[in-house]
């Protein structure tokens, strides 16, 4: 296993972070480094400046239009996006269900989907979870029935991230109730602006509207949607989760976040306590750790080498340090880690000039610090909670 970087691969980072540097919007870097929050616009702009690169699917092969870059290149392109306060692209539509596509779908769905993707003008959700099918994501309920040239979907989704802004949703439906769950299942591709179709915010304990419930009400939907084969999409779903909980881990942005939390600590005076400075060391210890483990996977695909299943690991640890890293940002700041009142920074109040730039009884870094750390509880539990996770690794690894 080979953990440093080849000169050629330094030089192709070098080209990145160039390239980001030159084209990455500053008001949008702004943003994520301060951890305001970020508008529909912030996030797809950032999308349709890649995608006029062909950037915006960089895990893509050429033939799909993508850079074809091995996945040392992928890596090296996260980590510098998100060292320079690149927002996270959101998943749904270049990172899980064209994959799915590519792998899975027609040549006509290919042609039809993938452009759309790759530019960043189409906003794709996902339909997985269900009241009562989460983690047993084998148990949906919602319905598609086959009538003729189109199915007729009725049931429901719930904590669909951003749904509020999908142009298209990628849903599992059940469309035979007579076999075992998982062979009942099939990936259908499905229009939201389909009659039938409601979206209904759910509003998260920091006060954000990221998540909803997603209704369908006999929609129809074409035949020509269905991905693969009828009853098969649990197969598919599978092959997507396995990206989606590798995304999950975000080792780049962990890093990123680490440095955050030290300037942090300096600024409310808590990085001289010895005991505040041992638990930054040991998450970054922990960061350190996740990343090399990233890098085996990474190293051993390059080789060619079939590495062991390691997507559910990955999601553990990188959930689990990701809500390490907000909260001990939250402990820096104490009690003036406030709420954060949204409406008053983005009409660029930083705090009360009286007290000499003070957000009410602190700094303004402090201002989203516990409205981060509410927000990454739910870190652990979706993309499969980790307690399946460990269940699943557990039986990889015992048998």
């Amino acid at each position: 296993m080979q953990l440093a970087f080849t000169a050629e691969q330094e030089a192709f980072r070098a080209e990145v972070r160039a390239w980001v540097a030159q084209n990455l919007p500053q008001d949008i870097s702004d943003k994520v480094h301060r951890a305001q929050r970020l508008h529909k616009d912030d996030l797809q702009r950032w999308a349709r400046i890649l995608g006029r690169k062909g950037w915006h699917g960089w895990a893509w092969p050429r033939r799909f239009g993508g850079p074809g870059w091995n996945a040392i290149q992928r890596h090296l392109f996260e980590e510098e996006c998100a060292l320079a306060g690149a927002p996270r692209v959101v998943p749904f539509g270049p990172v899980m269900v064209a994959p799915v596509i590519m792998a899975f779908g027609s040549p006509e769905q290919q042609q039809r989907f993938l452009p759309g993707i790759m530019s960043g003008d189409v906003w794709w959700s996902q339909g997985y979870s269900e009241p009562g099918s989460g983690s047993d994501l084998a148990s949906v309920k919602t319905r598609a029935e086959r009538q003729g040239d189109h199915y007729l979907v009725n049931g429901q989704k719930t904590w669909t991230t951003l749904g509020q802004y999908g142009d298209w949703i990628f849903c599992l439906v059940r469309t035979d109730t007579q076999v075992k769950p998982q062979a009942g299942i099939s990936f259908l591709l499905i229009d939201m602006k389909s009659p039938g179709v409601t979206v209904r915010p759910i509003l998260m304990l920091d006060g954000e509207h990221e998540v909803n419930e997603v209704f369908f009400d006999n929609v129809r939907v074409p035949v020509e949607n269905l991905i693969g084969e009828e009853n098969k999409g649990w197969t598919y779903a599978k092959y997507l989760l396995a990206h989606e909980r590798t995304n999950i881990a975000d080792v780049n942005r962990a890093k990123r976040e680490l440095e955050r939390l030290k300037r942090i600590a300096r600024q409310e005076g808590v990085y001289e306590d010895s005991r505040f400075r041992d638990q930054i060391a040991l998450l970054e210890v922990d960061i350190v750790a996740l990343e090399m483990m990233v890098l085996r996977v990474l190293s051993a695909e390059s080789s060619g080498k079939q590495s062991l299943d390691v997507a559910g690991l990955l999601k553990i640890r990188g959930s689990e340090i990701q809500q390490r890293y907000t909260e001990l940002m939250m402990l820096a700041g104490g009690p003036f880690s406030t709420p954060y009142i949204h409406e008053a920074m983005e009409a660029g109040w930083q705090g009360d000039q009286t007290l000499g730039g003070l957000w009410p009884g602190g700094a303004a870094h402090c201002a989203s610090l516990s409205s981060h750390y509410l927000n990454h509880r739910k870190t652990t539990i979706y993309g499969g909670s980790n307690e399946v996770q460990r269940n699943i690794v557990a039986q990889t690894l015992l048998g």
